[in-house]
């Protein structure tokens, strides 16, 4: 193996979780486990959750504040005082463990959306990885088919399209790494979601 092959081979191999896959899932590149789809019940102790998943979307209030606590936007110390502010307006106990059931479905519908989709772009880049990585491997094995010619005169027959192939070949294993350092930062983000909704069902749960 040339010197080059082996270069881009340890490349590839440090280049981190996105070529080395599990075989249960290849489009999934991340240290972290996959859990396809999150339940209600992992992050609620409070009252039994009935239809609100069905009906927070119908519920103005609890749905416009769903919506606001849900979002990463909202700072996790801001969402005290936002559910204080809900609470103020409910009549009784019964309507705030109604009101803030359904708060919390509301939550648990966008958080887990946002992370399925975020999910789905992850195995989509997965893919994307894989492709480059083959298509590096190639142009290094065209490379070093060139330089490992017979003769000199050989290796020189074609010096402008050697020169664009290695320039090629440079460009996108500069691509590879970045992108490989990106993913590793947007593998996190799943297990931030579910963090936020624990802490979020942890709050609204305090004030029932």
């Amino acid at each position: 193996m040339t010197r080059l092959s082996l270069l881009t081979a340890s490349l590839l191999t440090l280049a981190g979780p996105a070529l080395a896959q599990p075989k249960t899932d290849p489009d999934w590149p991340c240290v972290q486990r996959k859990v396809a789809s999150l339940s209600p019940g992992q992050f609620w102790t409070g009252p039994d959750l009935g239809s609100a998943p069905a009906e927070w979307g119908n519920d103005n209030e609890a749905a416009a504040l769903a919506q606001k606590i849900a979002s990463r936007r909202t700072e996790l110390q801001e969402v005290d005082g936002l559910l204080d502010g809900y609470v103020a307006k409910l009549p009784d106990k019964a309507a705030r463990e109604q009101g803030l059931t359904r708060v919390y479905a509301g939550v648990f519908e966008v958080i887990n959306g946002e992370r399925g989709k975020i999910m789905h772009g992850i195995a989509r880049y997965a893919q994307g990885q894989r492709r480059m990585a083959e298509r590096i491997r190639e142009e290094a094995d065209q490379i070093s088919q060139t330089k490992d010619a017979p003769s000199a005169a050989d290796a020189r027959e074609l010096p402008k399209e050697q020169s664009e192939l290695e320039t090629k070949f440079a460009w996108d294993r500069r691509i590879f790494q970045e992108r490989t350092q990106a993913l590793t930062y947007v593998c996190e983000v799943p297990t931030l979601l579910e963090q936020r909704l624990g802490e979020i069902a942890r709050k609204i749960q305090a004030k029932l």
